[in-house]
């Protein structure tokens, strides 16, 4: 067994010639990881122990694991720290050792996470739900999605980090890098669009429908890594920033649908 990488450098190239095989990983990790948690949540509902404060408990938990690694990494990074050496020798090795294939692939794969993919997305789903008339679905759509883009914004305003150098062709952005609003807004947009579908399809679909959602944001944010137009602690920020807004945005959506039942009932 060849030892664990002893410097960032060495670390950055065992993950750039294994990249094939992380992604998968990570894939499979994630996607058993939500299998586990669909079925607990299957449980909880059985045992009847699916209550408001229990919604809140694990929004409330969600929200503080983001906002606490988010300000991890961005500490680390604003501090200089052996993640930002990390940072820029992951970049160096992609740029050796990627090809022209690979390139391309995840150049196609990055779109969803494009602005205008993600403007398309939202107002078509929100005019969708309008027009079902599920307006606490529409309205937790709208505020996700919009209110995680100016969150980004702000963000990335306030770091002002720049982006590291992408000559390949295969991508071009010029906005600031920190954090990564391909992460945040692929997380947060596809994740909503997981929650609204488990409010309205059968159950059936609600496993499927979770590992599509994950697949796509982890997928995407690595398409940031591998074409170079972020930095990976952009993309880990990105994640952390996203998870915690999607969280507050469906915490508060649950416990708006989970009380008012209990104020007409309380009308009897």
């Amino acid at each position: 067994m060849p030892p664990f990488p002893s410097s960032p450098e060495a670390l950055a190239a065992l993950i750039a010639s294994q990249l094939p095989l992380l992604h998968a990983a990570l894939l499979a990790s994630a996607l058993l990881l939500v299998t586990a948690l669909q079925f607990a949540n299957g449980r909880l509902h059985a045992n009847g122990a699916y209550s408001r404060r229990r919604v809140a408990q694990i929004g409330i938990t969600v929200m503080l694991y983001g906002a606490a690694g988010f300000t991890a990494v961005a500490l680390a990074v604003n501090n200089g720290s052996v993640l930002v050496d990390f940072d820029d020798a992951l970049v160096g090795a992609l740029s050796r050792s990627l090809d022209a294939h690979t390139l391309h692939l995840f150049a196609r794969l990055t779109r969803f996470g494009d602005t205008e993919t993600l403007t398309a997305l939202g107002v078509t789903g929100a005019l969708l739900l309008l027009w079902r008339r599920q307006h606490l679905l529409a309205a937790t759509w709208v505020a996700a999605i919009a209110g995680n883009s100016l969150l980004n914004v702000s963000l990335k305003a306030m770091f002002q980090r720049v982006r590291p150098v992408h000559e390949h062709g295969y991508a071009a952005e010029t906005s600031w890098s920190f954090p990564s609003g391909h992460a945040s807004g692929t997380l947060v947009a596809y994740g909503v669009l997981a929650w609204v579908a488990l409010r309205l399809l059968p159950a059936r679909w609600h496993l499927p429908v979770l590992w599509i959602a994950v697949a796509i944001a982890l997928t995407t944010g690595l398409s940031r890594i591998v074409l170079q137009v972020h930095f990976a602690s952009d993309v880990l920020a990105g994640l952390c920033s996203g998870s915690a807004w999607l969280a507050l945005c469906i915490t508060v959506a649950e416990w708006v649908r989970r009380r008012a039942p209990i104020q007409t009932d309380g009308k009897h």
